[in-house]
């Protein structure tokens, strides 16, 4: 719904328009009456000319009956020719079409003024059936039919004369008649001119009542039009009222002071923020200038009221930009604000300014404390990461500089602090880490750098320290932190720390790389038995190796990210005396590294293992079969499709939500579970023996199958197969590829056979890569054999999965003597 416009600028012609158009109706009235008034004088007149006329012409034509003189009848028919002319005006208007010539020859015959041709001709042809006119023309109509009847006698009596047949009976015949055509006229002219008049009198009348009704009207719209304007003033003094009490309550409520000022600067106007910054008294403070209440006091400002008046007046402190200024109030304390000014202008001239101040203080007790906490731990007190790494950034672009400068970098990570947290709840460890950082911090020197870089791990920065001060020091930290005995609500705990160490010395290095060299040391620390100092040497074969598996967590993050791994599938082929089915296949997970070579999985399975990342390639690999899987399902309906081998990691086997993964994409994916085979290590399996067996048994239940790979690798007791139900043994191929030149080798695969078999289990070997080893696997009975000589890895597609056509198998035969 619109609002109703209380407040607007009222335009002129809305106003006065009612007034514009009554008076020019008035005046439009007043010309009609005054036109009509006009030619009805010019009808008065014209009567007045008839009448005489009539009136000469008996008169002369009665005396031309006695003198018989041709001078005498000249008079005559001028006299005649006046009532004539207003008869000849007469029957030209009363023609259907009226002839307007003849008409206008008639009224100049008739005698009037040529000026009031038109209008006697306009009020003949439009009022001529108006009551009062319409009998002075019936009249008229009378008066000349007596005027022919005299203009006929006269005609007779001039050509009488004329012949000189004239005699006394003749004359006193046409004197007879001449009386009783005036006796008869003179009624119908008084009668003419008595309704003329009447008409005229009634129009006047008409006239004048029209015009007091007009006038009257107009009156009464003034009345009303004024009723309606003084109501709308009233109105805009209300609204104008209210607005300005909503500005005043307005200026009021807001936090910035607000000051205006006439246009030589004289303050005019305070709200109470104002008064508050300035410390003046509103009331008190009208009419001074602004120096009076404040300087300015930065570089830019001025210090007279007068010249900040003219940079608002100049537009420099405009809204479009804050200006940052401090102002001195007389009592000599000092503000920051910002400023803000415009001019006041009032019919397109400046009237004034207003200048607007905002408090600064506590954005800027804002911004300092924002500025504390983003390079500071809330907790501790200590600089955080962030600043730790820009102050050892500092330190490592000065080393070009000083050649002779040495640093020291330290990482430590508090051993078993999540026993604290755990057992009495992070209250305590957050008391307990307070504690530490008082005590860390009570070991080092003056201007070295203490950070904590989160949970229970800090980083050290000791700038100009040589090293053996630096080990020192390092030392001293542990012993400060292994004597800290910690007591929480009786239950004493024992603390202890492990700090790896990386001297600094003008060899060019990176923020990068020290951060990675100081964790890795104090990651080795940890290793060798925790609460010991590890320093780090750049040809630490140890160290190095770590490094290397350090190295490659971010190229596996960025290789997820980025979908740069690929799968591939290999063949597990069925022997001789065992039956082909659907096919079998093993899933190989390959990596593509950041210039496109193919990596293979011993390069990095290492350091994922290490750092918690088998997990998510394990699901990535999972997810990737499936998805193939079913999407050959749907492009080769009805075609048999192999079992897929997928390698799991003991990590992963030890999952929980690994299993509701899963089963997950079973669904999703619509899998059949008898075409998944999984395969685990027997040292995955043993090492989490509990975790696995009930993992198997989960997945079994739905009918996928397991596979038990590098079996015998470890060396490990048989007596744990009997627990693990798995469906085929792997016979790992360190016993396989040598087992023609290696009768030992030769026995552990007969053994691990023979005992499969007996526990119901098939078997598979490796690293079949001649005939000869696989004439071998057919006498001893293996079931399954794989390698380069049944198939090289291939990428995993469609195709992969479509049964093969059954391998030759080689003849089985035993010669005597050693089978070679």
């Amino acid at each position: 719904m619109k609002q109703k416009r209380t407040l607007g600028t009222p335009r002129l012609l809305g106003i006065v328009w009612p007034f514009i158009a009554v008076v020019l109706f008035q005046a439009l009235l007043g010309c009609v009456s005054l036109y009509m008034l006009s030619a009805v004088r010019g009808y008065v007149a014209g009567e007045s000319l008839w009448s005489k006329g009539q009136k000469d012409a008996i008169y002369y034509l009665t005396l031309y009956a006695d003198n018989r003189d041709q001078a005498t009848f000249l008079k005559y028919q001028n006299a005649i020719a006046v009532p004539q002319g207003g008869h000849e005006l007469r029957i030209a208007l009363d023609r259907s079409s009226p002839d307007l010539a003849a008409a206008r020859q008639g009224i100049l015959k008739g005698g009037n003024h040529p000026d009031d041709v038109s209008s006697l001709i306009w009020l003949y042809l439009n009022f001529r059936h108006f009551s009062y006119l319409e009998k002075a023309i019936e009249l008229w109509t009378v008066g000349d039919s007596y005027l022919v009847q005299l203009d006929e006698l006269a005609q007779e009596m001039h050509r009488q004369i004329i012949a000189n047949r004239v005699s006394g009976a003749d004359i006193h015949a046409w004197k007879d008649r001449i009386i009783a055509i005036n006796d008869g006229v003179t009624p119908a002219a008084k009668a003419f001119s008595d309704a003329l008049g009447e008409g005229s009198r009634v129009i006047l009348r008409l006239l004048l009542i029209t015009n007091l009704a007009t006038a009257l009207g107009l009156i009464a719209l003034a009345l009303l039009r004024t009723r309606k304007l003084l109501a709308q003033r009233h109105a805009f003094a209300d609204a104008l009222q209210l607005e300005k009490e909503r500005a005043q309550i307005t200026l009021e409520s807001i936090g910035d002071g607000v000051i205006t000022t006439d246009v030589d600067g004289a303050i005019a106007y305070m709200n109470p923020a104002a008064e508050s910054l300035t410390h003046w008294n509103a009331a008190q403070a009208q009419g001074l200038p602004l120096a009076a209440l404040f300087n300015l006091l930065d570089e830019h400002a001025q210090v007279d009221g007068f010249t900040l008046i003219d940079h608002i007046l100049d537009g420099q402190l405009s809204g479009g930009s804050e200006h940052s200024k401090l102002i001195q109030r007389l009592d000599g304390s000092t503000v920051s604000v910002t400023l803000v000014g415009a001019p006041i202008r009032s019919a397109g001239k400046v009237s004034g300014a207003v200048l607007v101040l905002h408090d600064m203080t506590q954005e800027r007790q804002y911004i300092a404390n924002l500025s504390w906490q983003a390079t500071h731990d809330a907790l501790t007190g200590l600089a955080n990461r962030r600043e730790f790494e820009y102050r050892l950034e500092q330190v490592l672009h000065g080393i070009g500089r000083q050649q002779s400068a040495r640093h020291a970098l330290m990482f430590l990570d508090l051993d078993q602090f999540k026993l604290v947290n755990d057992t009495c709840g992070h209250a305590a460890g957050d008391e307990l880490l307070r504690h530490i950082c008082a005590l860390l911090q009570s070991d080092l020197r003056e201007g070295d750098i203490l950070a904590r870089l989160g949970g229970d791990e800090f980083g050290i920065l000791l700038e100009n320290c040589p090293a053996p001060v630096a080990e020192k020091i390092a030392e001293s930290l542990r012993h400060t932190v292994q004597n800290l005995h910690f007591v929480w609500k009786g239950r004493p705990f024992v603390t202890t720390v492990s700090i790896g160490l990386v001297h600094i010395s003008h060899t060019p290095t990176t923020l990068e790389t020290s951060l990675r060299a100081a964790d890795m040391a104090c990651y080795m620390a940890k290793e060798k038995g925790r609460n010991r100092v590890q320093v780090y040497h750049a040809d630490d074969t140890e160290l190095s190796l770590r490094f290397g598996e350090m190295a490659w967590i971010q190229r596996l993050h960025m290789a997820l990210e980025e979908d740069r791994f690929c799968l591939y599938a290999q063949e597990i082929a069925p022997l001789g005396h065992t039956e082909a089915g659907a096919g079998h296949i093993e899933i190989l997970l390959r990596l593509h590294d950041e210039a496109g070579r193919i990596i293979l999985p011993d390069s990095f399975i290492p350091a994922a293992e290490r750092y918690g990342l088998m997990t998510s390639l394990d699901r990535w690999v999972v997810e990737n079969v499936f998805k193939l899987i079913a999407r050959c399902m749907l492009e080769r309906p009805g075609r048999p499709m192999a079992m897929c081998a997928i390698n799991l990691s003991g990590i992963t086997i030890g999952d929980d939500d690994f299993l509701s993964f899963l089963r997950e994409k079973f669904s999703a994916y619509g899998i059949p579970p008898g075409m998944i085979c999984f395969e685990i290590t027997e040292t995955s399996a043993i090492s989490n023996l509990g975790s696995a067996i009930r993992f198997i048994n989960e997945l079994k239940a739905l009918g996928c199958c397991f596979s038990l790979d590098d079996f015998c690798a470890g060396m490990s007791s048989f007596a744990y197969l009997k627990h693990l139900p798995v469906d085929f043994l792997k016979i790992d191929g360190s016993f396989v590829k040598d087992m023609l030149d290696d009768p030992i080798n030769r026995a552990m695969v007969e053994v691990i056979n023979h005992i499969g078999h007996v526990m119901g289990k098939r078997t598979i070997a490796e690293f079949v890569e001649t005939p000869h080893i696989e004439q071998a696997l057919l006498e001893i009975g293996v079931d399954y054999a794989q390698g380069y000589l049944i198939e090289r890895p291939q990428l995993f597609t469609c195709d992969s999965l479509q049964c093969r056509p059954a391998r030759p198998q080689p003849l089985l035969f035993k010669a005597p003597g050693t089978f070679r």
